[in-house]
């Protein structure tokens, strides 16, 4: 029998992304009946998570919802008895992300929040702060989801699957909304497509698409210069070049500008920053402080619309439909990171990917591939879940060696003596989150 009432945990409940998932929670309150939402925070968030707290409570109230809210700064008193738990966490704040973007680029290399160099910096200081919110589900929610939205959110799906007991299940907004500019390319609504997206996060590609029933990925393959450039607010906006999109036979996500346009990408990040002094992570700053001088708005009662600008599309939308789904035990089919278990046949079973998977009460199942991968997919898959696996193992670890050979291995790296440099300037400007490197 379904519980009539439940507990959702926010880790991070002081995020500027929250006002999505309180948005998403009310929407759905009728088929998702929350009861007690706990928002828990660090004591560097303790202001942003009253701001938050108190935009969050005006929400509910506007909606006559019975949701009963708690802010805290205990995160086991949230998390106790919790019936899902979502992880949205951000270790060492704004500032941390915005060095991850800067030791690169100060070594040429593309400095980005969730990939390559910056994105390998914010695994090694997240990894053992997520395991350790682990370890207080396992004591005090046994039985809960947890749901990780924090980046690089498929590496972190990957060690808590493979470091703890928790039943996780890592999710991103991008799936999601390839799927909806896929239904918005044919004109019509998303229950008419079947789009099979298959990779890792931030690295995965739509390989075929089924409209009523029938396949049209060829009809699809071209018409994808009208859909190619499309790109959230924190990629730069690149337009793909269509001989090499047909090339690859599917469509690359977003992230895929990295490696495809590596130099493009690189020059542009470089001359943003030689001309402002800022990287992305400077400019969400800002974003952010706009934001939460809207949410302490008396009046506002609504997720502001330049919440967008954070990049935080889809949120509520990814969030709240997997939670209810789990919860309904609907069946339906979503793009989410779960453990591989012969799913995509050349990667490790133990590995996190991102494909869809059917949505039960025990959790996602994940579907199989209509046919193998192409080497052009296989390939690049195969190398960036390597260095995936690496970073997870220096992580946990502390080790040295892992860490240096999950760089050189990354294509955005891709050089022994760029990588040890590298390794350096992150293990140095770290120090005080890499206790593990330090035994």
């Amino acid at each position: 029998m379904k519980k009539s009432h439940l507990k959702i945990a926010v880790i991070g409940g002081g995020s500027s992304y929250t006002p999505e998932l309180v948005e998403g929670l009310i929407r759905y309150h009728e088929v998702f009946p929350v009861t007690e939402l706990y928002l828990a925070d660090i004591e560097q968030g303790a202001e942003k998570l009253r701001i938050i707290g108190e935009l969050a409570q005006r929400m509910i109230n506007a909606s006559g919802k019975l949701i009963t809210l708690y802010t805290t700064l205990d995160r086991r008193e949230a998390i106790r008895d919790a019936d899902f738990v979502a992880t949205q966490i951000r270790v060492g704040m704004l500032d941390a992300r915005s060095r991850d973007e800067k030791i690169p680029l100060s070594h040429q290399l593309i400095g980005q929040e969730t990939t390559g160099a910056g994105g390998f910096a914010k695994a090694l200081r997240t990894i053992p702060v997520i395991l350790g919110i682990c370890r207080d589900i396992e004591e005090l929610a046994p039985n809960a989801f947890m749901i990780n939205f924090t980046n690089p959110a498929g590496i972190i799906t990957e060690a808590v699957s493979k470091y703890s007991k928790v039943k996780s299940v890592g999710l991103c907004n991008l799936p999601i909304g390839t799927k909806m500019q896929i239904a918005e390319l044919y004109g019509v609504e998303q229950t008419r497509m079947f789009i099979e997206i298959v990779g890792i996060n931030h690295l995965n590609w739509t390989t075929r698409v089924v409209l009523d029933g029938d396949d049209v990925t060829e009809d699809f393959m071209t018409r994808l210069g009208s859909i190619g450039q499309s790109s959230p607010a924190n990629i730069p906006d690149l337009e793909w070049d269509a001989e090499f999109i047909h090339s690859v036979g599917a469509l690359p996500c977003a992230y895929h500008r990295y490696y495809y346009m590596k130099e493009e990408m690189y020059g542009e990040m470089l001359e943003y920053y030689q001309a402002t002094g800022k990287t992305r992570a400077d400019d969400v700053k800002e974003v952010e402080a706009e934001l939460f001088e809207l949410y302490k708005q008396p009046e506002l009662h609504e997720k502001p619309a330049q919440l967008e600008k954070r990049g935080g599309a889809y949120y509520s939308e990814a969030a709240v439909q997997l939670m209810k789904s789990i919860y309904n035990d609907t069946g339906d089919i979503q793009t989410v990171n779960v453990r591989n278990q012969g799913a995509i046949p050349c990667l490790p079973d133990d590995v996190s990917i991102e494909i869809n998977c059917v949505i039960k009460s025990d959790g996602p199942h994940a579907l199989g591939l209509v046919k193998p991968l192409p080497p052009q997919i296989r390939g690049l898959l195969q190398v960036v879940k390597s260095y995936e696996e690496l970073t997870i193992e220096a992580a946990v670890k502390g080790d040295y060696a892992s860490a240096l050979q999950a760089l050189t291995l990354h294509p955005l790296v891709g050089d022994e003596r760029i990588a040890k440099a590298v390794l350096a300037d992150i293990l140095e400007q770290n120090a005080d989150f890499l206790p593990q490197f330090q035994r």
